[in-house]
């Protein structure tokens, strides 16, 4: 099985975003911890505290947010792609005409039964044989119609 990763035009703005913030979260921290370590009276590190850090703090919490958030956005469009593929958008509609059987199937089905879907070999059932009593009603296709 191979793992596909998501390409540089996957991801979503907001991830983006994320990283720019976490990185410069990052850096005004940095800063503001060189420019801390070089003072020794807390008076005179206030303003790297003030300044930097807490807005750096500020900064990588919120990158980290939305990182999070720009994650789960592109999940469920993975998803919701994924269901698309899976599930059909809509029942057929019920469509009138002869009914249809297997080659060797003692049941006739109706066109849009979904015992048929995925059935190549579907043939048209022959009215002689319907009327004979050689092929009985799908017990799906009689369910729908009500019978």
């Amino acid at each position: 099985m191979r793992t596909v990763r998501p390409r540089a035009s996957d991801l979503h703005p907001v991830l983006w975003t994320g990283l720019a913030a976490l990185a410069g979260g990052a850096v005004l921290c940095v800063v503001g911890w060189c420019g801390m370590s070089g003072e020794r009276h807390a008076e005179r590190q206030l303003p790297y505290l003030a300044s930097c850090t807490v807005p750096g703090s500020a900064l990588i919490i919120a990158g980290a947010i939305l990182l999070t958030y720009g994650r789960s956005t592109l999940t469920s469009a993975r998803v919701a792609e994924l269901y698309e593929l899976l599930v059909p958008p809509e029942p057929r509609p019920a469509a009138p005409g002869r009914p249809l059987t297997v080659p060797g199937g003692t049941l006739w089905h109706r066109a849009d039964c979904p015992l048929l879907e995925g059935a190549p070999r579907a043939v048209p059932a022959d009215g002689p044989a319907i009327a004979a009593g050689g092929l009985g009603p799908c017990p799906v296709c009689a369910q729908q119609t009500g019978a």
